[in-house]
């Protein structure tokens, strides 16, 4: 079969590789249908991921259809439609127990698929824990609708559900990425008093403009005094770090008002500073980490409801032997690109 391989730093091939096998009682064989490439891809190619391990299959945004599974699989059975999770977790850790499957114990826990076992780049993909790993798509939803919700969509859900967003809140979110689009999406259903959306894009703040006419947008260089004046105690009551630039950490702290929440969704390539003295007083609460991804049912229900809608994000789609376009419009986002579909 194709599949998109991590060959070295810097360099990523389509390549040959074996069709994959079950290898565990637990495992399912997937027939990816649609695949979409992330951020966290370009950070595995630029070396920004020290666990991804060369030889891999990249990709971890993927929907598909079962064709086989191990003799332990009880939840989905060949010929279902599913969605595939960014994450492995085994479900029976403590740490699975409480929800917080980014962190299970597994040698593969955590975000493994794309990155240190083959990923979803591929015409076929071996999910481990599939009780855990795959939800069923319901009939009433399509492949394309569902491509975000196992990664980049599971992220917005999660990074809005942690942040404790209430009615009365002025809501900011620096990044209108994907993530940060996928984020807002999640944030709107808690129905805060505002929402603002950062970004240094005006393609992207344009696309904000057209498809939530309600939110406000701003750039970076007068974000502060934007987020002071649209808020009603001298700053944003939870803020959504969402962008991972050199200044977005200091400017969602900055941007916040006392005693608010910062949610630090992003990936960053370099170490950040927290500057204790520069903010005491404050008394801000950060909330940081990994997806806990282990809400795509409820995810998938939203979309069914009509609740949620990322169509609009796929800007562009390729077939998988084109990957390697597909990848440089991505990276150096050009033609308005957001995310884009490949199908496999």
């Amino acid at each position: 079969m194709l599949a998109y391989t991590y060959i070295e730093h810097g360099k990523f091939e389509l390549i040959e590789k074996p069709k994959p096998v079950i290898l565990d009682n637990r495992d399912a064989i997937v027939k990816v249908t649609l695949g979409s490439i992330c951020s966290s891809d370009l950070h595995i190619k630029h070396g920004s991921v020290p666990r991804s391990v060369p030889g891999i299959t990249v990709g971890h945004e993927m929907v598909g259809i079962v064709e086989e599974i191990g003799s332990a699989v009880a939840t989905v059975r060949p010929g279902d439609r599913v969605t595939v999770n960014v994450e492995t977790f085994c479900g029976e850790c403590f740490f699975c127990q409480n929800g917080w499957v980014n962190n299970c114990i597994d040698q593969n826990g955590g975000w493994a698929l794309g990155c240190r076992i083959d990923g979803g780049q591929a015409e076929y993909v071996r999910v481990p824990y599939a009780d855990q790993g795959l939800d069923k798509i319901p009939d009433t939803v399509t492949d394309l609708q569902a491509l975000l919700v196992g990664d980049v969509l599971s992220t917005g859900y999660w990074a809005a559900k942690i942040s404790e967003i209430t009615p009365q809140d002025t809501v900011l979110i620096i990044g209108a990425g994907p993530t940060g689009l996928c984020t807002l999406q999640c944030v709107l259903l808690y129905s805060p008093k505002r929402v603002i959306i950062c970004d240094t894009d005006i393609s992207r703040l344009e696309f904000v403009r057209k498809h939530y006419p309600g939110v406000l947008t701003s750039f970076p260089n007068n974000l502060t005094e934007f987020v002071r004046t649209n808020s009603d105690h001298g700053g944003a009551d939870v803020v959504l770090e969402v962008a991972g630039g050199s200044d977005a950490f200091r400017m969602a702290w900055e941007c916040a008002r006392p005693n608010a929440t910062v949610t630090v969704v992003a990936l960053y390539d370099t170490p950040q500073t927290l500057p204790l003295p520069d903010m005491y007083g404050k008394n801000l609460i950060f909330k940081t980490g990994g997806v806990d991804g282990c809400h795509c049912a409820e995810i998938l229900k939203l979309i069914a409801e009509g609740r949620i809608d990322t169509t609009p994000l796929i800007t562009h789609t390729y077939d998988l032997k084109d990957i390697a376009a597909a990848y440089d419009l991505f990276e150096n986002r050009r033609d308005g690109v957001i995310k884009t579909a490949i199908r496999c």
